[in-house]
């Protein structure tokens, strides 16, 4: 493959980009040691040993301090590393050593986050965000189902946080109150029933 470009990201660091349509990041003394150059040749044996011993041991020190802050997804780990410049090579092995230890459990993720959120955020809007990192509509569905959740309960906790009393609300406030709630991902036919108790 041919180099096209080396890009700098900052001081010490620079983008490799290749004739294939893609990047890795290297320090300065990397570039000097692999005798990366902008218009030269990248051989296949001296990519190969870049990504065995440099990509790879990064991308996995890379994941597991993402992992030390929360936990993620596998989706959002990827974007992470994708961001980062890391070859789709080094995503791969850094997500498989994430698997093979149970760092990254899409399923214990999503149960995890809807035990936390089951009180404060809608089923619609849990799925929403859920999706959103990656996990699969079905497998969010069923664990929504294993959770058994109640929308009702969020919705009494939200007009209480704001004091809403159904015989001294004025006139817009139900509206505003409704169309809040209704934001959030929670059914009209929920909202104006547990107001109307």
């Amino acid at each position: 493959m041919q180099i096209e470009a080396l890009t700098p990201l900052d001081k010490r660091r620079s983008k490799v980009l290749t004739d294939e349509d893609f990047a890795f990041v290297l320090y300065k003394g990397e570039l000097k040691t692999y005798g990366i150059e902008a218009g030269q040749e990248l051989a296949d044996e001296t990519y190969d040993r870049i990504l065995r011993e440099v990509l790879f041991k990064r991308a996995k020190e890379r994941v597991l301090y993402l992992l030390k802050s929360r936990d993620r997804t596998e989706l959002e780990i990827r974007r992470k590393l994708k961001e980062g410049y890391y070859p789709q090579e080094a995503i791969e092995y850094a997500v498989s050593f994430l698997k093979e230890y149970r760092f990254v459990d899409d399923e214990d993720y999503g149960r995890r986050y809807i035990r936390t959120y089951a009180g404060k955020k809608s089923r619609r809007q849990m799925e929403y965000e859920l999706c959103g990192k990656g996990l699969p509509r079905e497998t969010v569905g069923v664990l929504l189902e294993e959770q058994g959740l109640s929308e009702e309960e969020p919705i009494r906790r939200y007009l209480k946080k704001k004091g809403y009393e159904k015989d001294s609300a004025l006139p817009g406030e139900k509206a505003r109150m409704a169309a809040a709630l209704v934001r959030k991902g929670f059914s009209y036919d929920d909202i104006y029933r547990i107001m109307e108790e």
